[in-house]
């Protein structure tokens, strides 16, 4: 993988490769793959995709890796895919929902796990305005200037549209610069709206987007805040503290510590062999990627290349991962799962709640 091993967004890219590093060690200590071990080689890109694409080079000519799995965020990934498609190489399960890398119909080379932006942001429009009475201009959006924020704010404008909105004229975005907390000009460009809005969807990186929270509940802002997964919500709930309570974070897997799904269970023994830090959803994510790829190894008949493990994975069907849904990866599918969790911050912690729950209370409702 190169992924985010410092900067901004380096705790999502250190969690990423704690998930996948539990894994490789529970199939090592079983004897491997065919008694071959497997071995995890992370290059530190620093989520800027100008560092991405040497590591790249590196990982897929020098190192000859079997498969990419893992790598953090939107930009990076739009990087990686030349260098992917020249290669022939399979990029799996990469830490985003952006559009870029779901085709229809799918790219050989690239092979989803979660669900993606469109589908966490029309999670939270649907429970905004069906259940919580919001009109769809009530609806504001706090994005990174970049492929990954345009990513989120294309998927939540469609959303808004299916919903009636007429014009993105009627949509206040604003926006900061990636790998930076510059959010002040973004917070005034909310403060001083006409018609404030009820809600904001936030999709960033978890250090601006938790300075940005702060500041505005500072500044009397009386929103609720929504972001998507690839915020981090284990980094936001540390970063905000008790400021962060009743923020919202949408989730593609289910909840680490409280869930006793089967998968679940058996990514905190196998975390637990490796270190003990506390667990978090990226991690798990890292943790359920792998053992995806590892179904999708085990079905590859003869010898395991870059082509017949992506063959394996597109073997696998509609399988069933311990994780309380069905997935499936097929020749015409390359994104397995599309459920989203709804979860809060409470206390510095991060609790799973209902939708109804989510918007009880919320600001401007315009009906119960």
């Amino acid at each position: 993988m190169s992924t985010a091993l410092s900067g901004p967004a380096g705790d999502l890219g250190r969690e990423m490769r704690r998930g996948v590093l539990a894994g490789i060690a529970r199939v090592n200590r079983a004897g491997g793959i065919n008694g071959r071990r497997l071995r995890l080689i992370a290059l530190d890109d620093g989520y800027e995709p100008a560092r991405t694409a040497p590591n790249m080079h590196q990982l897929l000519e020098k190192d000859r890796v079997l498969a990419v799995i893992g790598n953090v965020g939107t930009p990076t990934a739009i990087a990686s895919l030349p260098l992917i498609r020249e290669q022939r190489t399979l990029f799996f399960a990469p830490f985003s929902g952006a559009g870029v890398l779901r085709r229809d119909p799918p790219e050989r080379y690239v092979i989803n796990l979660r669900a993606s932006y469109a589908e966490e942001i029309s999670a939270m429009v649907d429970a905004l305005v069906d259940r919580g009475g919001l009109r769809p201009e009530q609806i504001a959006f706090f994005t990174q200037r970049d492929g990954y924020g345009d990513a989120g704010y294309v998927g939540g404008f469609a959303a808004l549209k299916r919903h009636g909105l007429r014009s993105e004229q009627q949509v206040l975005h604003v926006r900061y610069r990636r790998n930076t907390l510059a959010v002040e000009n973004a917070l005034a460009d909310l403060l001083l709206a006409e018609h404030p809005p009820s809600a904001v969807i936030m999709v960033g990186a978890y250090a601006p987007c938790a300075k940005f929270i702060r500041l505005a509940r500072r500044s009397g802002l009386d929103v609720l805040f929504l972001n998507v997964s690839f915020v981090g919500s284990a980094a936001l709930a540390r970063e905000l503290g008790v400021d962060g309570d009743g923020v919202v974070v949408t989730q593609v897997v289910p909840h680490p510590t409280q869930s006793n799904l089967p998968l679940v269970k058996a990514y905190r023994t196998d975390l637990r062999r490796i270190d003990n830090l506390p667990f978090s959803f990226v991690s798990l994510e890292g943790y359920a990627a792998l053992r995806t790829l590892l179904a999708g190894m085990e079905k590859v008949v003869g010898p395991l290349t870059r082509e017949t493990l992506i063959d394996g994975l597109e073997q696998l069907g509609e399988f069933d991962l311990g994780i309380g849904m069905p997935l499936k990866i097929d020749a015409r599918n390359h994104q397995a799962g599309h459920r989203v969790w709804p979860t809060r911050l409470k206390k510095g912690t991060v609790v799973p709640v209902s939708w109804d729950q989510v918007v009880a209370g919320l600001p401007g409702r315009s009906r119960p």
